[in-house]
C-alpha cells in the first residue's frame, strides 16, 4: 500500500512538472529600463518563450542595489513562474548587508548564468597615463589628487575600485553616483578622472579618444577593444571584476522545471545570432548547469566579502 501511494505522488509530481508551462512567465530584472542587464533580458526572454511554448514578461523593478527586485521573487510561489536575472550586485549585497529573505544560493536557487561583461579601467584624457603601471605612479607622486566613479556603496563599480586601491597601494577618491553608468557625461566632461565601465558603454569613447582604456578587469583581451590589455598583462593579475547576470528562482521550485529552465536557456545562449551579438558588446554568454552557476556565486560572494573586510565598507 505504501508502495502504491508512494508511487502515486510520484507520477503525480512528474505530471505536475511535464505539464509546466501553462501560462506566461514573469522576468524580474532589478535595474531600470535600458540598462545592460534589461537589454540581455529582452535579447533572451522572448526566444526563451518560443522554446517553452508560453511568453515570458519581462519586469523591471530596480531600487535598493536590486534589492527588490530579489524580494519579489523570493516571495513568489516556488512554481516557475517568477524568475529573477540577478546581477552581481546582489551577490555583493550578500556579502555587505545580507537580507534573510533573498539570499543567493538560499532563499534564491541558482538556475544559470546569462552573461558575464568584464568591466574596463578607462580615463579622462586629462590623466597624464597611459598605462595602468603609469596610472599607479602618478597616483602614488600625488595622493587623493585622482578620483574614480562609483555606482555607490555596493556597487560593483566601488569593490573593482577599492580592489584596485588595496592591490597598488595609492589613493584614489570615491566620487559615488546614484546608478552604474550615471557617470558616463562627468567621465567624458573630466569631471571625474576614473571609471570602471561596460565596455560596450565606452567602446565608441575610447574609439573617438574621448576617453583612454588603460586595463580590462579579466584574464582575456576584448575582441571589440583589442588593444586594451589585461589587468594580468598591467602587472596586476588579482584584478578582476565583471558585470554578470544570471537566472534564480525561489527555493522549492521543482528540479525538473529548473533543469528545463536551464536548457532552454543555454540552448537560446548558444545560437549563433545570440553569440554575435554578445562578442559585439564585449560580453560571454553563459548557460552551465545550475550547480557550476551556484559555485561561482559562492566564489563572488567570498572575493567581494574579503575586499569589504579589507577596505572596511559599510552600509550608509
Amino acid at each position: 500500500m505504501k508502495l502504491l501511494v508512494i508511487a502515486t505522488l510520484l507520477w503525480a509530481g512528474a505530471a505536475g512538472a511535464q505539464a509546466w508551462p501553462a501560462k506566461p512567465i514573469r522576468w524580474i530584472v532589478p535595474t531600470g529600463p535600458g540598462s545592460a542587464v534589461d537589454v540581455n533580458a529582452r535579447r533572451v526572454a522572448p526566444r526563451l518563450g518560443d522554446a517553452l511554448g508560453q511568453p515570458v514578461i519581462v519586469e523591471n523593478r530596480p531600487g535598493a542595489n536590486s534589492m527588490i527586485g530579489a524580494r519579489e521573487v523570493a516571495r513568489a510561489a516556488p512554481d516557475g513562474y517568477t524568475l529573477l536575472q540577478a546581477v552581481v550586485n546582489n551577490a555583493i549585497n550578500d556579502a555587505l548587508a545580507p537580507d534573510a529573505c533573498c539570499v543567493l544560493n538560499d532563499r534564491l536557487v541558482a538556475v544559470t548564468r546569462l552573461y558575464t561583461t568584464p568591466l574596463v579601467m578607462v580615463v579622462h584624457p586629462s590623466v597624464q597615463a597611459k598605462t595602468l603601471a603609469e596610472y599607479v605612479a602618478l597616483a602614488k607622486a600625488q595622493p587623493g589628487t585622482l578620483t574614480y566613479a562609483s555606482g555607490g556603496t555596493g556597487a560593483i563599480t566601488q569593490m573593482v575600485g577599492e580592489l584596485l586601491k588595496m592591490s597598488a597601494a595609492i589613493q584614489v577618491r570615491e566620487i559615488p553616483y546614484k546608478a552604474i553608468g550615471a557617470e558616463l557625461p562627468d567621465l567624458t566632461g573630466g569631471h571625474v578622472l576614473t571609471a570602471f565601465i561596460s565596455p560596450v558603454v565606452i567602446h565608441d569613447h575610447v574609439r573617438a579618444g574621448r576617453l583612454r582604456g588603460l586595463a580590462v578587469a579579466s584574464r582575456e583581451r576584448l575582441s571589440i577593444l583589442p588593444d586594451v590589455p589585461t589587468t594580468a598583462e598591467a602587472g596586476y593579475p588579482g584584478i578582476e571584476a565583471s558585470g554578470w547576470n544570471g537566472i534564480f528562482v525561489p527555493a522549492g521550485t521543482p528540479a525538473a522545471i529548473i533543469g528545463r529552465l536551464q536548457q532552454d536557456i543555454a540552448m537560446v545562449l548558444r545560437s549563433r545570432e545570440v553569440q554575435d551579438d554578445a562578442l559585439k558588446l564585449g560580453t560571454v554568454a553563459g548557460g552551465e548547469k545550475p550547480e557550476a552557476f551556484a559555485a561561482f556565486v559562492r566564489t563572488e560572494v567570498q572575493k567581494w566579502s574579503k575586499v569589504i573586510k579589507d577596505a572596511g565598507i559599510k552600509v550608509e
